[in-house]
């Protein structure tokens, strides 16, 4: 197969860890008779510093021309007093809009390796999690009606959470149709107890599982969930949620991973085409130090590989060259306690020797 991939490096560490998963994708090519190309393209803080704008036209061009998208990181301190249309990560709703990306996938997994590095208790750590939360993403809060004007005690600002039935029907159906796959059971997040727009959505969750008698439905209230995913995370298989309670909780659930710079995610249109990224920041820090962990990015070009292009086998073999890494003792700096850690291109190079 040819398939061109758009790159957008972005800020902070997203150069390095970019390049570490466009290294993998081109050894994993090589092994399976591939040929992948790829472009890069401005977006964030390296887009206003070039020209002036956080998302330029042509980014976006360039990624509604690609077969897929590979994201690193947006945003840094250098761009935090700008306003907010101006913003690095105005650029992520704007290209997650241009797109069409209203599904959001992100994996919370324990892996074996990592268990040490859990801050759960020990009995909870032992039963292990494997959870895949989809987060509407194009719709909410983040996208609402927003200003400033003169309230009740003078200046205020306001943010508006709106929902159609539309957004929100096809958003559960992506929910259910993962859920299937997997191990049948899905919980629905909501706050139905104080919004109208919870109210809706469980609504319309209750609706459509009745098309999906196989697949076992709850409901939880948001604040519940986040103390859920701490008591007791192997209860959960399936979540589906809003864009800002998914923003939020898929957060708190790479944490209880043990290590932030191990979680990917993908986000979908109707079609196959979509965009891939680490759930991680920009880590301004450690930029240009290649201290970073490329293996979140890598696992995003393993989901890029399974959902954009259907290379089950290919995405296969990126996921279990990362098990043999781990399973070999093998860190970079945030999960490294003995020992000296591996640096990001060692650990890129680590990942492509085991495929």
């Amino acid at each position: 197969m040819k398939k061109h991939i758009a790159l957008l490096r972005g800020d902070g560490i997203g150069p390095e860890i970019v390049d570490s998963a466009v290294e993998v994708l081109k050894a994993v090519a090589v092994k399976f008779g591939h040929e992948f190309t790829f472009t890069p393209y401005l977006i964030g803080g390296s887009a206003i510093d070039a020209c002036g704008k956080p998302l330029p036209e042509e980014t976006v061009e360039g990624c509604l021309a690609a077969d897929s998208v590979l994201l690193g990181a947006v945003g840094g301190p250098k761009w935090d007093t700008l306003p907010g249309h101006l913003r690095p990560e105005k650029a992520l709703l704007g290209i997650r809009s241009a797109m069409g990306l209203f599904t959001n996938l992100r994996p919370a997994k324990l892996y074996p390796a990592l268990k040490e590095e859990c801050p759960l208790r020990p009995d909870i750590v032992e039963k292990g999690f494997d959870i895949m939360i989809v987060r509407e993403l194009t719709g909410g809060i983040y996208f609402g009606e927003r200003g400033y004007r003169e309230g009740k005690y003078g200046e205020e600002a306001y943010d508006t959470e709106a929902y159609s039935r539309m957004e929100i029907e096809r958003i559960v159906r992506v929910a259910f149709e993962t859920a299937r796959k997997r191990r049948k059971k899905l919980t629905s997040i909501d706050k139905a107890n104080v919004l109208e727009t919870s109210r809706l959505w469980r609504k319309i969750v209750h609706e459509i599982a009745a098309e999906y008698p196989d697949v076992e439905v709850a409901d939880m209230l948001v604040d519940n969930a986040a103390m859920q995913l701490v008591r007791n995370p192997a209860q959960f298989d399936t979540i589906v949620t809003s864009n800002m309670f998914g923003d939020i909780l898929s957060d708190e659930a790479s944490q209880i991973t043990g290590s932030i710079g191990m979680l990917p995610s993908a986000s979908l249109n109707d079609g196959t085409k979509g965009l891939y990224e680490p759930i991680h920041g920009s880590a301004p820090d450690i930029a240009g130090q290649n201290k970073a962990n490329p293996i979140a990015t890598i696992l995003s070009a393993a989901m890029l590989l399974l959902y954009a292009f259907d290379m089950k086998a290919e995405s296969d073999c990126i996921v279990n060259a990362v098990d043999k890494v781990l399973n070999a003792g093998l860190r970079t700096a945030d999960l490294c306690r003995v020992g000296a850690p591996l640096t990001c291109t060692e650990m890129t190079q680590k990942v492509i020797e085991n495929l």
